[in-house]
């Protein structure tokens, strides 16, 4: 007998399903949330994008004391790392924030049950927690945010100490002699940057023959340029064939195989070789729900899967996987439910790398725009010419806007630069809205500051820019 009965049951406490959670509940829904972890927010609360950013800010902070505050004049002495408060300030931020979606939820009168959900079929969902009886609820609709997890290679050998993804990372007890990243996107430069400016010697290895594979090209060979200045050691287009860690009494080390070359020992590695939708064990099987090579659930424009009444968003189904993307879909979706109209622009949907400096992109690449045969036109400006960029310092980088070359509507923006993900917004706002880059260049921007960088790429499409 089931004990409860739903509008809608929602499965994944992450960005995704919170959020679908509280818009559903706002629309009047009766609305449930299954979450098997103790504390709400997913993998991106939890142990992904907040952690890791609070431990870059810590980290940039130390790195600015030690090495950057001479230049304005300000002589520091006896500085000292202690690792262990900026550890507990990284899970003093993850534990306010889960708990403000616990507040959240009981404010937004959502039932929240804690354990793992999988489906029965004709609308049942099985709580099942680990040492207590599972417990069966049903729903009108059901919708699946689960999210995903850690990719691996073969032959490597996680211990979630010495070897492991960026979880692991984010929680090294003592700062590594040598670490090695296995793979050169996102969370391999974000977590390799942390460590690096905490005094980590960091070797970047890439199977591809480019950093941030998929990214603007032209941006993303100016972030390894950077990078390198900072320290970084990168490698690339090799094939990592395995990994293991070594013990000889008291010491342990780290060996990583790479086919045609020596291996490499170090203390640590991270393995960020990408992530896979996490879709396993959900009785997807029993709705007559498949998926697809990479494991994602297909759904149509309304986020509906194979099976009546189950929907699903977010990480589980294609497209890039970004906390703010589930958000929006867990919007639209149950938007949709209530209203019969839903939407997600994808080519709004902006994506940052919180390196420093910081990397933001919205829209179309210069490579996508070619490959497609549109005619594009595009302009670019500098930090170094920017009086705000110069007074913080953070002379490193470009805007580039790429625009239509008939109708001048926005296609697309790349930033490298400080703060990069704060003004990747008002492209993206531009984007979503077709704005042209004479509309960007038109509107006034305060002075000074790095705002301005954006105004003077979108003029310098029509080569009108005037401080450069």
């Amino acid at each position: 007998m089931s004990s409860a009965h739903y509008d809608l049951v929602v499965i994944g406490a992450g960005p995704g399903g919170y959020v679908a959670s509280i818009r559903a509940a706002q629309l009047g829904l009766k609305v449930a949330c299954i979450e098997k972890e103790k504390a709400l927010g997913g993998t991106c609360l939890r142990v992904g994008c907040i952690p890791s950013k609070a431990l870059l800010e810590s980290s940039e902070r130390y790195e600015e004391v030690k090495k950057h505050y001479a230049v304005h004049g300000i002589d520091v002495l006896g500085v000292e790392l202690k690792l262990d408060k900026m550890l507990a300030r990284k899970d003093k931020i993850v534990k306010t924030l889960t708990s403000g979606i616990g507040y959240l939820f009981k404010k937004n009168k959502i039932t929240r049950y804690e354990g793992h959900g999988t489906l029965l079929g004709d609308g049942r969902v099985q709580v099942n927690r680990e040492g207590a009886d599972s417990e069966e609820i049903t729903a009108d609709k059901i919708l699946i945010a689960t999210g995903s997890v850690p990719a691996n290679l073969p032959n490597i050998d996680w211990d979630r100490e010495y070897i492991g993804g960026s979880t692991t990372a984010l929680s090294f007890n003592e700062v590594p002699k040598h670490l090695v990243v296995i793979g050169a996107g996102v969370i391999g430069l974000e977590l390799g940057s942390v460590w690096a400016r905490l005094g980590a010697q960091v070797t970047v290895l890439e199977y591809m023959d480019i950093a941030m594979p998929g990214m603007d090209k032209e941006l993303s060979a100016e972030a390894v340029k950077i990078f390198k200045r900072q320290g970084l050691q990168f490698e690339f287009g090799v094939k990592v064939t395995g990994a293991r860690v070594e013990r000889s009494g008291d010491a342990v080390s780290c060996v990583v195989e790479r086919e045609g070359g020596e291996p490499i020992n170090c203390d640590r590695v991270l393995v960020s070789v990408g992530r896979r939708p996490n879709t396993e064990a959900l009785g997807l099987e029993t709705v007559g729900i498949e998926t697809d090579r990479r494991g994602c659930i297909q759904v149509d424009e309304h986020f509906r899967t194979a099976a009546a009444n189950v929907y699903a968003i977010g990480d589980v189904i294609p497209g890039p996987m970004l906390a703010h993307k589930a958000e929006e879909e867990g919007v639209a979706c149950v938007e949709g439910m209530v209203t019969g109209y839903g939407h997600v622009n994808y080519d709004a949907i902006p994506s940052v790398v919180y390196t420093h400096p910081e990397i933001a992109s919205v829209g179309k690449s210069e490579e996508e725009l070619s490959a497609a045969g549109v005619p594009f036109k595009k302009g670019s400006f500098p930090f170094k010419a920017n009086g705000r960029a110069m007074a913080l310092e953070a002379k490193d980088g470009f805007v580039k806007i790429l625009a239509h070359a008939e109708t001048d509507r926005v296609l697309g923006a790349h930033i490298i630069g400080a703060r990069a993900g704060d003004l990747i917004a008002e492209v993206a706002v531009a984007v979503e809205f077709g704005a042209s880059s004479e509309d960007i260049g038109r509107s006034s921007h305060a002075h000074p500051t790095l705002a301005e960088i954006v105004k003077e790429a979108a003029l310098s499409v029509e080569g009108r820019a005037i401080n450069f």
